[in-house]
């Protein structure tokens, strides 16, 4: 056996062994919303480290880089050992792993790359590995599908993969800064419940779109899970109404992760980022 279809046997045996081997963690919360947070913004890119960092603060769940540079085609994560330690990791902390982001893809393009569908199947098979639910696929910059044809490009290359995710009880979910209306006409061209938006506050605010509106345009079924962010300040002092947008998501009644993706501008991790969790959690006592 070649040392590719090895590790790949393994791979599927550890997803295939993962409700045996580590029986579902009981929800970290049992409220509608969950909050998790980013492990890059731990400082702890892709390492398993960042799980018992974001139990240690009072996180409910984690979003696991996949790595940013593979090797010879490889995400870093691509390992069945790294997947045992993440397992082992969120079974000791009771923590969820919340979802992973396939970051390989802000250098090769989804729309374009001829290696992006081979990492997205990669992806798919470690998520489930790991036991995650959610594949973040972020497109920015020069990797945004912004053109009808690209669009139509990437709704193509996800119909090819759409069909494992499902079967994995996996969702794809398109992160960027374009506009709701061109997500959901990504999301129209590949008609899939595995196939959904993240959507991140930040940027569309930072864009000018109007957040509540996109919020309540995109619902919830087009909303597979959700960043908070708002530039460089502490979440509710900066220009994004928090208030008004957790009443948005009360109001199509997401159910979910709230997943921060915020900066430390003390330079304390732990502390800024549990005075940024504690502020979502009232948030939406309120809101509720």
């Amino acid at each position: 056996m070649t040392d590719i279809r090895r590790r790949d046997f393994l791979l599927a045996a550890a997803a295939a062994s993962f409700t045996t081997a580590f029986p579902k963690l009981p929800a970290a919360s049992r409220a509608r919303i969950q909050v998790g947070v980013t492990d890059w913004d731990l400082r702890l890119t892709a390492r398993v480290e960042a799980v018992a960092m974001a139990r240690r603060i009072g996180f409910d769940g984690v979003e696991v880089s996949l790595g940013s540079r593979p090797k010879d085609g490889r995400l870093p994560q691509d390992d069945p050992e790294i997947i045992q330690r993440y397992r082992a990791a969120a079974a000791e902390h009771q923590l969820t792993l919340a979802s992973t982001c396939l970051d390989a893809l802000h250098n090769f393009h989804l729309k374009s790359d001829p290696l992006a569908p081979k990492l997205l199947a990669d992806a798919i098979r470690i998520t489930a590995a790991l036991g995650a639910r959610v594949i973040l696929l972020p497109s920015f910059g020069k990797a945004a599908p912004a053109e009808p044809a690209e669009q139509e490009r990437v709704a193509s290359l996800l119909k090819e993969h759409v069909g494992a995710a499902a079967s994995a009880g996996i969702t794809l979910c398109l992160e960027n800064d374009l506009s709701a209306e061109i997500n959901a006409r990504i999301l129209e061209l590949c008609p899939s419940p595995a196939l959904k938006v993240y959507y991140d506050t930040g940027n569309s605010f930072n864009r000018g779109y109007d957040i509540l509106k996109e919020i309540r345009f995109l619902g919830r079924e087009r909303i597979g899970q959700v960043h908070f962010k708002d530039g460089k300040s502490y979440l509710g002092e900066g220009k994004i109404d928090f208030n008004a947008v957790a009443q948005a998501l009360n109001d199509i009644g997401y159910q979910g992760f709230i997943v921060l993706e915020t900066p430390s501008p003390s330079r304390d991790i732990e502390a800024d980022m549990r005075r940024n969790m504690a502020f979502v959690r009232r948030l939406f006592q309120t809101a509720a």
